[in-house]
């Protein structure tokens, strides 16, 4: 059976809503491989927000329980609105068989069991007439877990061939194929603890074992603060890294960005986006850089980040292997492995750059892929779990997240008539 599904999805970076248009087909596993799924993503579109979005998203932290609630359904609504653009756009009247949409997350705080994504499913199956799964991350986050990233079901199914994958969106995460007993087992367990989750021991462990797990967590922030910080400028974002190319590394401000807590944490591990508004870029500003100085230093702070979690995510590294600044710096290079690099931030060509040059000494390639999945990759993973939590599967992975389990993320709403 094929599925069609739109998915949507809403980053910190705060740019604009992906719509993404996607045929979903389940392929059974054969004595030549394993099951799989194929995926055509037909038609994307990335719709921009406006001042006016941008503000009351930002600023949804910030208001009275019955504010946020009002804005919970107002955006739902928008949602809605966007999506029959879209179908109007596309002429897909009548061929949509489901949206799948994460919407936009305002608080994100796994250590007391909370997560909360703005866009009432409601709304949005209403405002279509299309059935609808929605609040994708608050089972995983009910059963202990980070309830973030949710993405690697995605990347298990759709994306094979790479044994990394890193996302620069508004926050960077990056994460592991097939880590089998180097992230699984004991160090599952003792991360859990490490972090003061509750129950995150023996059931988490089992959830991680697997030679065919995945390993995946929050790195740190990216898009949203490089696009704050070329904001000063005039720009809604540093096209190329062409600023950050021009400015200088500043040693104090670097070491004090790789001093934060959160990089000696070990995995499971999520972001808030407070994280980058809050913690990250206040640090920043108060080096007094120059833009180009501090869009350099930070794009430094992103490559030596990723690149010691690379390294932490190495065979036989472990979780613990995430602690401590100079975390896989020796690790000896092994088997040349191929990292799939998507979201905005791939396409900053000088990032990029400092990437290659920071993983290249421990064989890791750096696969940028066509633009369309560059952009529009978790839109397309959302359908994908919209499609897992419609069918009763499991659709978030507790390898990841330090759940007590994997589980069926999502609530549904249905938007046809019976």
């Amino acid at each position: 059976m094929v599925y069609k599904v739109i998915g949507l999805m809403s980053g910190s970076s705060l740019d604009g809503l992906d719509l993404a248009y996607v045929h979903l087909q389940e392929k059974a596993a054969t004595g030549k491989g394993p099951k799989s799924w194929e995926y055509t993503l037909v038609h994307t579109a990335c719709y921009p927000y406006s001042e006016f979005w941008r503000q009351r998203l930002a600023g949804a932290p910030g208001l009275s329980a019955l504010e946020y609630q009002l804005l919970h359904a107002e955006y739902g609504n928008y949602l809605g609105e966007q999506v029959l653009r879209f179908i109007e756009e596309f002429g897909l009247h009548f061929q949509v068989q489901l949206i799948a949409s994460h919407g936009h997350t305002a608080f994100h705080l796994p250590a007391r069991r909370m997560t909360a994504q703005l866009g009432d499913g409601a709304a949005l199956a209403a405002v279509t007439r299309i059935n609808v799964v929605s609040d994708l991350r608050s089972m995983d986050v009910a059963l202990v877990g980070q309830g973030a990233p949710i993405v690697p079901i995605g990347e298990r199914w759709l994306l094979p061939g790479y044994e990394f994958f890193l996302n620069l969106g508004g926050i960077a995460n990056v994460s592991r194929h097939g880590m089998g007993a180097a992230g699984s087992g004991a160090d599952a367990a003792a991360s859990g603890r490490a972090m003061g989750l509750a129950g995150s021991g023996t059931e988490a462990a089992s959830g991680a074992a697997g030679a065919d797990g995945f390993v995946a967590f929050d790195v740190c922030p990216a898009n949203r603060v490089l696009n704050s910080l070329a904001a000063l400028e005039g720009r809604a974002f540093d096209e190329d890294g062409v600023l950050a190319a021009s400015g200088r590394v500043d040693p104090g401000l670097l070491e004090r960005l790789n001093a934060l807590p959160y990089y000696s944490m070990p995995w499971p591990k999520s972001l808030a986006n407070e994280f980058g508004t809050e913690t990250v870029l206040p640090l920043v500003r108060a080096a007094g850089l120059s833009t180009t100085d501090a869009l350099r230093t930070y794009v430094e702070h992103i490559a030596v980040q990723v690149g010691r979690a690379v390294k932490a995510l190495r065979p036989g590294a472990g979780a613990d292997a995430a602690i401590g600044a100079g975390a896989g710096a020796d690790s000896e290079p092994g088997a040349s492995s191929r990292l799939l690099a998507t979201g905005g931030g791939a396409h900053n060509s000088f990032l990029i750059s400092r990437l290659r040059e920071e993983l290249s000494s421990i064989g890791v390639e750096i696969v940028v892929p066509n633009p369309q999945l560059a952009d529009y990759k978790e839109a397309l993973v959302m359908a994908l779990i919209g499609v897992l939590r419609w069918r009763e599967e499991n659709n978030v992975l507790a390898s990841v997240t330090g759940a007590s389990r994997d589980s069926i993320g999502g609530g549904v709403y249905i938007g046809q008539e019976a």
